[in-house]
């Protein structure tokens, strides 16, 4: 014979749904689509982009072209609602190639900061390589032509004319159709140890212009250092042949 039921006491009713509860939530919020910007936070995020890779090109001169691609926020954040969010660039990220816009909630419940990533392509003339070239070649005109490309497409200045690395050598082997860029280029050599050296002192407003020697090699993108005529030894930095510059 079958034992009758027993009814669920108040308390252990009480439990049960509880735990319905938490575990209907807990569903819900794994379903909840992850947050999404609106039209105009992504046209923001553009126009500032597009606004960064402009101050990074002025000295290109015209003819610039700069083209967004604003991504997607992880599909996994659960963001809380926010009234406001403010898009910035993070401090000491480059406006350039695939990078990334931050995004900070300011008027919510609860206060978020993420960011979204962005591809900023810079389409501007410079040098290219006709064919492959292997490392220790050196330039001439007809290994080069100049064509517009993406010169943030990967690190390094483009060059932007070939008449600028006519007899410079190559560094290391360049695949044909690339972007020649300045380092790409075997460091030049402007001066030896011992040589004399005209250094130019800078400073706010003022220029000052005097002799030293070499106590090393001056190499390209180097600092080395410089004894002046009055005895002191300068940190330098090479600029051309026999020449240097230090910031004082």
């Amino acid at each position: 014979m079958r034992a009758p039921l027993v009814p669920a006491a108040p308390a252990a009713r009480r439990l049960a749904g509880l735990a319905l509860a938490a575990l209907a939530g807990a569903a819900s919020a794994q379903d909840e689509p992850g947050y999404t910007p609106d039209d105009a936070l992504l046209q923001q995020v553009e126009t500032m982009a597009r606004n960064g890779a402009a101050a990074a090109t002025s000295e290109q001169g015209s003819g610039v072209r700069v083209e967004v691609k604003v991504g997607k926020l992880d599909p996994r954040l659960k963001l809380a609602p926010c009234l406001r969010i403010d898009p910035y660039l993070p401090p000491g990220l480059p406006v350039w190639g695939a990078t990334r816009i931050g995004l900070r909630c300011t008027q919510g419940a609860k206060a978020w900061n993420v960011s979204i990533p962005i591809r900023v392509s810079v389409y501007a003339q410079a040098t290219v390589v006709r064919s492959a070239l292997p490392p220790g070649t050196v330039l001439d005109g007809g290994m080069l032509m100049q064509s517009e490309v993406d010169i943030a497409a990967a690190p390094g200045a483009a060059v932007p004319d070939p008449a600028l690395v006519i007899g410079r050598t190559l560094g290391r082997a360049v695949a044909a159709g690339a972007t020649l860029r300045q380092n790409d280029l075997k460091p030049r050599q402007f001066f030896a140890s011992g040589d004399t050296v005209r250094v130019t002192a800078l400073g706010p407003g003022w220029q000052v212009v005097t002799e030293g020697q070499a106590v090393g090699a001056g190499i390209e993108g180097q600092s080395v250092r410089v004894r002046t005529d009055g005895g002191r030894l300068l940190s330098v930095r090479p600029t051309g042949d026999h020449q240097v510059e230090v910031t004082l």
